[in-house]
């Protein structure tokens, strides 16, 4: 069923209630996971992901994750799997499926130049995520949820990688320069409209992950990326408030004991 968008320039409300710079509610735990080196627990509005971190540990062989490391640093091994509950049209991805490959891969690639991976030479960092439920922003979940899961574990990084959707108002095939950006699309925008996701390191507009999967006119690309990077900001102080409520738990039960 098409997207009907005709409602966008007359109430200035998206579907689900939101304008077009809100976020959807974002929910996160740490530590949800007591046998894993480090762990999480995010939402991003019906986008659930579980994620664990294991090591450093002494190195292994790589297998079919997506990793990047030599020998003078760590390996960082991603492993992602898609519950077959967690979509609609309840299909499992094989180990061999290409979305699920990309999804390893650009995740890799992005925690190996934020983590402190010289500090660990000829070891591995193994970054699990369970993907439980798919709302749109699978992406930005997965980097969010890592994130947090990362800082967890002790792994000394850079700073926070944040991420978040933008999108656009019009499909590639209407030819409308003027279309208005959107921010963190959910499932039934991304299959309709042109998006990207963007991930920044910090509090800073540096880009770190830059995706886009779908045709938009070059002159729409400017706002979109706009949108998104403050939307990160946005994600980085909900991320960072999780953190800090761990760690006064975490100093609370030391100081009772």
């Amino acid at each position: 069923m098409p997207l009907d968008t005709s409602t966008y320039a007359l109430a200035l409300l998206r579907l689900d209630g939101r304008r077009w710079n809100e976020l959807r509610r974002i929910h996160a735990q740490i530590s949800s996971q007591a046998a894993a080196d480090g762990s999480s627990y995010l939402e991003m509005g019906h986008t659930k992901v579980l994620c664990t971190v294991a090591g450093p540990a002494e190195e292994r062989r790589r297998g079919a994750g997506g990793g990047a490391g030599s020998d003078e640093k760590a390996s960082v091994v991603v492993e992602v799997s898609v519950a077959g509950f967690s979509g609609v049209d309840r299909k499992r991805r094989g180990r061999g499926d290409k979305r699920t490959s990309e999804l390893q891969s650009t995740i890799a690639s992005a925690f190996a130049t934020t983590l402190f991976t010289n500090l660990y030479p000829r070891s591995t960092i193994t970054i699990s995520l369970h993907v439980l439920a798919q709302d749109g922003s699978l992406l930005a979940a997965c980097l969010n949820a890592a994130t947090l899961a990362l800082i967890d574990a002790g792994i000394p990084m850079a700073d926070y990688i944040v991420a978040c959707t933008a999108g656009s108002t019009s499909a590639y095939s209407s030819d409308d320069e003027s279309a208005d950006p959107l921010l963190d699309l959910n499932g039934i925008e991304e299959q309709e409209l042109p998006f990207l996701t963007v991930g920044t390191v910090g509090a800073q507009e540096k880009v770190s992950v830059l995706v886009m999967e779908t045709r938009v006119q070059i002159g729409r690309v400017e706002g979109m990326l706009a949108v998104g990077v403050d939307g990160c900001k946005q994600v980085r102080e909900i991320l960072d408030g999780v953190v800090r409520r761990q760690g006064k738990i975490m100093l609370g039960t030391r100081v009772s004991q």
